[in-house]
């Protein structure tokens, strides 16, 4: 199991980003979470098999969202930040 933690920048809040990221994320063998930061950003979590996980964040660079994100930031960390968690949730 392996887990990334993304940063996506650009016109990334107040679209849909969210939701369209939780929706995709059904489609995949991922946990995780999303969500809208004070700067403007979009902050995520996923973790799970590599081949998902990577799966996953390809979906979404290649969907409808594209166009808003001006810059992603992934980093590699450990499954260890995926305890508790279960599903897929956007954050508050």
């Amino acid at each position: 199991m392996i887990a990334k933690h993304v940063f996506y920048e650009g016109r990334v809040q107040g679209i849909g980003f969210r939701y369209t990221v939780r929706q995709i994320a059904k489609g995949y063998e991922v946990i995780g979470w999303v969500r809208n930061l004070p700067d403007g950003r979009v902050e995520l979590l996923a973790g799970g098999p590599p081949e998902e996980v990577d799966g996953f964040l390809d979906a979404i660079a290649e969907s409808e969202l594209a166009g808003f994100i001006k810059n992603q930031q992934v980093h590699s960390v450990t499954a260890a930040a995926l305890m508790g968690l279960s599903g897929f949730s956007i954050k508050p």
